[in-house]
């Protein structure tokens, strides 16, 4: 039998004008919650939702707001990257970004996956 892995990647391509986003989150801290240990790798739209003030933007009820989603897994030692090429295409530096956010390529993603992580996409 093939040992469990106590690791998760989530990828998010999905914006402030989705659900998703939200739900992303959610699971990203049922993760941890579980005892996994949970990265996520932001990608496309999804970069804008760790800018500074647009943060505060999404709200899917009945969830919990966007912000207190990403705060609570950053605060709970959440790995969050953002991808380098999707910043830099927005215009966006590390200023533009709340406290936590590392700017990353896919090797990020990439090295946990090899490690045995177990991944999602949202």
């Amino acid at each position: 039998m093939a040992e469990a892995t106590q690791e998760l990647v989530v990828m998010m391509t999905h914006g402030a004008d989705h659900e998703l986003s939200s739900v992303a989150f959610t699971i990203a801290n049922g993760g941890m919650t579980a005892g996994l240990k949970v990265s996520v790798f932001l990608t496309s739209a999804a970069v804008d939702l760790v800018r500074k003030k647009a943060i505060d933007m999404t709200h899917a009820e009945p969830l919990e707001p966007l912000a207190a989603l990403i705060q609570d897994f950053l605060r709970r030692g959440g790995q969050l990257w953002a991808c380098t090429p999707c910043v830099k295409a927005r215009g966006y530096g590390q200023d533009d970004l709340i406290p936590g956010v590392e700017i990353a390529g896919s090797s990020k993603m990439h090295e946990r996956i090899k490690a045995g992580a177990a991944t999602l996409s949202f």
